[in-house]
């Protein structure tokens, strides 16, 4: 079972691909931090975040996307482009057949570290317990990418 997980985002999305793996730990295959360019327009920066997940998608092979709710509680602008982007990223996942499940920031921090209150330093510790990561990961976004991969795993049970 393989699963693609996006943290969303606009300027920045986390992506991994994870496999799950029989009587083992799983195990990343993919992540990165996919930024776009400010200066570049709004629908070619969508365009872009689309041909990357295709890309991916094409490339790995997942089953499943795993995506984390849209939550802002301030900034109503940062709010519609993120959703706009995740449009994109259900419409990838939509086109190419995938199952969809998303979660929200408190199920994602129980699933991973079980408590709903954590922090990010206590995600990203406990993210090399949980599965077998041979790359230096350079960012947050991935960190959580990964997080909404592995809560996936742990709510549904492939």
């Amino acid at each position: 079972m393989r699963i693609i997980a996006i943290d969303p985002g606009y300027e920045r999305l986390g992506i991994a691909v994870i496999e799950k793996n029989p009587k083992q730990k799983e195990t990343l295959l993919y992540s990165d931090c996919f930024k776009t360019d400010k200066d570049t327009p709004h629908h070619e920066r969508l365009g872009l975040i689309g041909d990357e997940i295709e890309r991916i998608i094409l490339e790995y092979k997942p089953q499943v996307l795993a995506l984390e709710n849209l939550f802002f509680s301030t900034n109503a602008k940062t709010a519609i482009t993120v959703a706009e982007a995740r449009g994109v990223i259900l419409y990838e996942a939509a086109k190419h057949g995938l199952h969809v499940y998303e979660y929200g920031p408190g199920e994602i921090k129980v699933a991973v570290t079980g408590y709903g209150k954590s922090d990010k330093e206590q995600i990203i510790a406990m993210i090399p317990r949980l599965i077998k990561v041979e790359k230096n990961i350079k960012h947050d976004d991935e960190y959580d990418a990964i997080a909404v991969g592995l809560t996936c795993l742990a709510i549904e049970k492939f």
